[in-house]
């Protein structure tokens, strides 16, 4: 995720750090490169009679802008409601351990459930990203649910399963009330509902036909484009063409990249800092010190 401070807008006009200009750079030169082409061969392609009007380009600009705008809507629509899952999760591992706080007085219950529930968040990123938990699990659980959880397939499922197991075994003792235990179930309950949402979005992704079809034509479209302008704009062909082709890159790169928010890319969603900050909120609320850091943008504005 991109986080950079406020900046006067003549400023941010001109910025790179934190933007998608560096990863399109090589096909805008592409397309300066064939305007330049398209200005040294005018002469030759005027003898041959042929001439592009810009009236055609006009149709199909506005008809990739209307599909450019609908893709962008659709990526951050996924990239939103993964933040706003997110966010939930946080909200959620909160209550949870001001319940069990509440209600049982011992340390070692709510340092349990604490470990568990920032365990829980840990892994959840590490399975929405394709990569191993293992490091950060063996530094959250203690034995015996560590060998537990490790031997699983479904690691995340089953630490919720743990947390469901603990809180069966309070209610069967008698430690805990029936509007208690129904009150932490529910909120149980809502973690496993964010879980089942953030796999829906990562194994869901927008239809490759429709993203590949609006690619070829952006793309077909910017090539093409400078051989339009070059009768009229003569010049000042390779400033309009690239201006435009910018725009248009521009959007579909971005709409590419949140399409998949948990990713690591410059512009998903910073999950490293959400854990972070869920893992440090148990610790406070359990009185341990010291607390780790809160995680910061690097020197590219990207916080992971």
């Amino acid at each position: 995720m991109i986080v950079r401070p406020h900046q006067h807008w003549f400023f941010s006009i001109f910025s790179w750090r934190g933007s998608v200009l560096p990863n399109i750079m090589s096909r805008l030169m592409l397309n300066l490169m064939l305007s330049v082409g398209a200005v040294i061969l005018l002469p030759y392609y005027d003898s041959l009679g042929l001439h592009l009007t810009t009236a055609p380009f006009s149709l199909v600009g506005i008809a990739i802008a209307i599909f450019l705008g609908f893709r962008t809507n659709t990526s951050y629509a996924r990239y939103n409601e993964a933040r706003c899952l997110w966010g939930m999760l946080l909200i959620t591992t909160r209550s949870i351990t001001r319940q069990v706080k509440g209600v049982l007085p011992g340390k070692d219950d709510a340092r349990l459930v604490s470990q568990l529930l920032t365990a829980f968040s840990w892994s959840l990123k590490h399975q929405l990203r394709g990569t191993d938990a293992r490091n950060d699990l063996e530094r959250l659980l203690p034995e015996p649910y560590l060998t537990e959880v490790l031997n699983s397939p479904l690691r995340t499922n089953r630490i919720l399963l743990l947390l469901g197991s603990w809180l069966g075994e309070k209610y069967r003792s008698g430690q805990i009330s029936d509007i208690i235990f129904a009150d932490i179930d529910r909120n149980l309950g809502e973690m496993a509902h964010i879980q089942g949402a953030c796999e829906r979005i990562s194994n869901t992704p927008i239809p490759y036909a429709y993203g590949l079809i609006l690619r070829r034509t952006v793309y077909f479209f910017c090539t093409i484009l400078p051989f339009a302008f070059v009768d009229d704009l003569r010049y000042l062909t390779p400033l309009i063409s690239v201006f435009i082709s910018y725009t248009f890159l521009s959007l579909e790169y971005v709409a590419e990249e949140i399409e998949e928010p948990f990713g690591t890319a410059p512009n998903d969603l910073a999950l490293d800092a959400i854990c972070t900050t869920i893992e440090i909120n148990q610790l406070e609320m359990n009185d341990s010190h010291p607390l780790p850091e809160f995680k910061k943008p690097d020197k590219n504005y990207c916080l992971s």
